[in-house]
């Protein structure tokens, strides 16, 4: 079992800053691909970056530029440094991990940190 716990969430201007955290109780954490998602009002959950163990990474379309993932597995964190945050931004962002080993596949959810951006 993975325990994942968001933090970093809350009100932000648009154009301002914010950076998310999730701490992850997972051994071996570098065979983990972790990851962000986010749910707006009225929306399906949306992948917003991953990054796998070797530290390759992708960002939705929308975020390119603005959001930056990163990891430290000794330390057991994913982060989100966002800038620019624009309105549509607006969600609970959610960390995951995810991994298929000796064929079984895994994955896990935090709870969600809710990201507001006023306009």
């Amino acid at each position: 079992q993975v325990r994942l716990v968001e933090s970093g969430g809350g009100l932000v201007q648009a154009g301002g800053s914010l950076r998310l955290s999730c701490t992850a109780s997972a051994s071996e954490l570098n065979t983990w691909t972790m990851a962000w998602y986010r749910r707006a009002p009225g929306s399906q959950r949306e992948l917003v970056a991953r990054i796998t163990g070797g530290d390759i990474t992708n960002y939705t379309e929308a975020v390119k530029g603005r959001f930056t993932i990163s990891r430290d597995n000794a330390k057991g964190m994913l982060y989100l440094q966002m800038t620019s945050l624009k309105p549509q931004d607006t969600a609970v962002y959610y960390c995951n991990v995810a991994r298929a080993r000796f064929g079984v596949s895994s994955a896990y959810w935090g709870q969600g940190t809710q990201v507001t951006v006023s306009s």
